[in-house]
């Protein structure tokens, strides 16, 4: 007798809830407490990913999949980020400034070329083809014909242009090149001429060209020796961003709309789901329809280019992106003040109410901010580490002024007075607990010294590489990161053993008084100001992987020197709590990617 099992090799389950796995493919089970028949189904969806740490148009792009691209060129520049599937990291330059370039939309980040595009206005096209090794770039062999705004499809050895202008002056052709790793040759031809077009495909044996110019809604598919017209879009629009192949391929956006459009190989359908704003002249990447990945662009939306990128996944599993939100609004608004604990259970003491410095303390559950026992006086620029029922506060500018020795302990009920720093001090980093802290750097003059505290007494540990001040911090005594701060607003980073400190990554935004928290090999770094004489406040997010800063969702308010969890809040579950400029009441809570089996309950209809 044929039943479920037989057909499918699974047997329908009676489960007390939903499963959490991806054994749940496939299988159909009874939820005797929901008391309904579910399985999983596979969906599609684009959701958010980091934004470039550079919003840019027109630029080029390399990558297969959606957790890994590289955008290169564009605006004319000749800046280079690489994607890990979460944000994006500064690479090295290309060697050539342009924009509109072509480049290898199937390709790999440690294989990948970009060629043509334009360095100004008319009669600036370029011919020159680069190559990506996933360590620099490398000029190889030009395209014989040189020109910009042209279609691409493929990878580093395997690669179709078409199209473009040769003059960067609205001229129109409908020249094809073939690469084959070392070399461009003329090929045949595309039926009709065009600019701005999208292409997909695995190059130069499979292709698909879409849209641009003045080709209205054409399409064209390339068998490896020749352009065959396919059925139109149904949209009559330029400058799209596509992925896939030449079977089966994804065109989103365009000049400027979020429409979302399906080529199956047959017949080109408007689907159901869109971006989240509406972009053309960004880029797409992916050697599936399945698997994709748009950004940059211009977005009317948007004032200039932006960063905006977007993931698209069909998966059993939904994807939420990470994001920041609004938390509970702090009682006492306040900059230049420090904070330790959790996301919900945050604690955050002293700083400056312009004007005024408080002692003021405040405890969070996670959605209220509770005012309890404060300090035993006024305290800014102070290091705070440690949770909620265990903090420290450490040296600090009193009230009165001037740099204090003095730390001060909370044990969940009132602050008690601990050890006496070594050198007194402001402005600087900290990583650990209450029992095992790290402080680092800071001002009257800026220092590299680094304490240590051990519950009872401070002793001195490794000096940071040079002088800083105003620095972001997080992690522990024996793995702590400091990162940017002045003077004024480096971008290195240095990363604490517990004896020596050695060179980290670079970040992307140099910044001082940025907050956030987590551990050596996953950090989020939050807001800050560049420019000490007239500040500039910052809502970028970084986060660090151990080896490299990516960008991360931006704050919804930029914001320098709050409360925030430093070592005790992680990198999915971060808060920063009001700060400078004009001390306000926000609480913004990040929460990082979540991924979730798709479960649907089984119905008769």
């Amino acid at each position: 007798m044929t039943n479920y099992k037989n057909i499918f090799g699974k047997p329908v389950k009676f489960l007390s809830a939903d499963p959490d796995n991806a054994e749940a493919e496939g299988q159909i089970w009874y939820n005797s407490t929901a008391d309904a028949f579910k399985s999983v189904v596979v969906g599609a969806a684009f959701s958010s990913g980091g934004p470039l740490s550079s919003p840019r148009i027109q630029m080029g792009g390399i990558g297969s999949t959606n957790s890994a691209a590289i955008a290169a060129g564009g605006g004319p520049s000749s800046n280079s980020e690489e994607y890990n599937g979460v944000g994006w990291t500064t690479i090295p330059s290309l060697n050539q400034a342009r924009t509109i370039l072509g480049g290898s939309p199937s390709g790999s980040v440690t294989a990948g070329i970009v060629y043509g595009g334009q360095t100004g206005g008319a009669g600036t096209t370029q011919g020159s083809t680069e190559n990506y090794d996933g360590t620099s770039w490398t000029e190889v062999n030009n395209l014989n014909t040189a020109r910009a705004a042209m279609g691409a499809a493929g990878t580093a050895s395997s690669n179709l242009a078409f199209g473009g202008d040769p003059n960067g002056v609205g001229a129109i052709t409908a020249a094809t090149e073939s690469w084959n790793g070392a070399s461009w040759t003329n090929v045949n031809s595309l039926n009709d001429d065009g600019t701005y077009l999208a292409g997909v495909g695995s190059g130069n044996d499979s292709a698909l060209a879409i849209d641009g110019g003045s080709r209205t809604s054409a399409s064209e598919q390339w068998d490896g020796t020749s352009w065959t017209s396919t059925p139109n879009t149904n949209l009559d629009i330029q400058s799209r961003q596509a992925f896939g192949t030449a079977t089966s391929a994804i065109a989103a956006g365009g000049n400027y709309v979020t429409t979302v459009e399906e080529w199956n190989n047959t017949v080109w359908s408007t689907s159901p789901l869109t971006l989240s704003i509406a972009v053309g002249q960004g880029y797409g990447i992916g050697s599936a329809s399945t698997n994709g990945l748009v950004f940059g662009g211009q977005a009317p939306s948007i004032p200039g280019a932006t960063g905006a990128t977007e993931e698209y996944n069909t998966s059993i599993n939904v994807i939420t992106p990470g994001a920041w939100a609004s938390g509970g609004n702090v009682n006492t608004s306040r900059g230049q003040s420090t904070g330790a604990g959790s996301q919900t259970a945050g604690l955050m003491f002293g700083g400056d109410v312009n004007p005024g410095v408080v002692a003021a303390t405040e405890e969070y559950n996670g959605s209220t901010w509770t005012t309890v026992t404060s300090l035993p006086g006024g305290f800014i620029d102070h290091q705070g580490t440690g949770t909620q029922t265990a903090a420290l506060s450490s040296s600090g500018t009193p009230a009165p002024g001037g740099y204090s020795s003095s730390s001060f302990e909370y044990n969940g009920s009132i602050w008690t007075a601990g050890g006496n720093v070594t050198n007194a001090r402001g402005n600087m980093g900290g990583a650990g607990t209450q029992t095992a802290t790290a402080i680092f750097g800071g001002t009257p003059s800026p220092t590299g010294a680094t304490e240590e505290y051990d519950g009872t007494s401070w002793t001195a540990g490794g000096n940071l590489p040079a002088a800083q001040f105003n620095q972001f911090g997080t992690g522990t005594q024996t793995a702590a990161l400091s990162a940017s701060g002045g003077p004024p607003s480096p971008s290195a980073s240095a990363e604490y053993d517990g004896s020596t400190w050695t060179a980290g990554g670079n970040v992307i935004t140099p910044r001082i008084d940025s907050r956030g928290g987590g551990t050596l090999s996953s950090a989020l770094m939050a807001g800050g100001y560049v420019s000490p004489g007239s500040p500039t406040y910052r809502n970028e997010t970084e986060g660090y992987d151990g080896t490299a800063f990516f960008t991360q969702p931006s704050l919804s308010i930029a914001a320098a020197g709050g409360g925030s969890g430093q070592g005790a809040s992680t990198s999915s579950a971060n808060w920063v709590a009001s700060g400078s400029p004009n001390p306000n009441l926000a609480t913004q809570e990040f929460t990082g990617e979540t991924s979730a089996l798709n479960v649907k309950t089984l119905t008769t209809s």
